[in-house]
């Protein structure tokens, strides 16, 4: 019998999301060293950990399911970098969170280019036609939205609305980014940071 088919124990209390983590971590690692996603395996990732191929399969039920996992694992760390630039900045300045928001975007996506395709190849999701998209993607949007919104309840004057200035944020500065992956001869990294402050400078009025 295969190591995949073998059959699975129960893991104690606690183990599993422990383990589970564990794989998710790796699988990020190893997509650092890899030519994209599409490299990465289930024996792979199981290397990585030191476990047997089959103890993934307790958390994932195939590659696609590690994938998307992966995905949403990544877009919990970028998540978890942009508050902790944003709470790095005194709440009394509030386009100053905002910038740091951004700033911190841009870095992550800059120093994980890998991972930043990955967590962007599929977009958003729809439930029903018409309803609001959903998904990682829109939750930083609406990280991004609601600190515009502070912004303009701080007395900070915008030209657009507070949800209109999160879409032009977000949708510039990953517009940005993506230039600078794609350029063969790459600027330096500022450049990205610089645009998104210029960005920022055409939303406030």
């Amino acid at each position: 019998m295969s190591e995949e088919v073998q059959a699975r124990t129960r893991n104690r209390w606690g183990e599993g999301e422990r383990l589970r983590g564990e794989i998710l971590d790796a699988a990020s690692r190893l997509l650092s060293e890899l030519d994209g996603e599409d490299a990465l395996t289930i024996r792979g990732v199981a290397r990585a950990v030191g476990i047997a191929p089959a103890s993934i399969y307790q958390h994932f039920s195939d590659r696609a399911a590690l994938v998307t996992g992966l995905a949403e694992h990544e877009f919990g760390r970028l998540r978890a970098a942009m508050e902790a630039a944003e709470s790095r900045v005194p709440a009394a300045d509030a386009p100053a969170r905002v910038r740091a928001l951004l700033h911190a975007y841009c870095r992550f996506a800059m120093d994980n280019p890998g991972h930043y395709r990955l967590m962007t190849a599929n977009g958003a999701s729809r439930t029903a036609p018409g309803a609001r998209p959903h998904g990682p993607m829109i939750d930083l949007i609406d990280l991004i939205t609601a600190a515009f919104a502070r912004c303009a309840e701080s007395g900070a004057t915008l030209r657009v609305p507070a949800d209109r200035a999160g879409v032009i944020a977000f949708v510039g500065a990953h517009g940005r980014v993506a230039l600078f992956h794609s350029t063969g001869r790459r600027p330096g990294e500022d450049i990205v940071v610089d645009f998104a402050d210029e960005l920022l400078a055409l939303i406030f009025a």
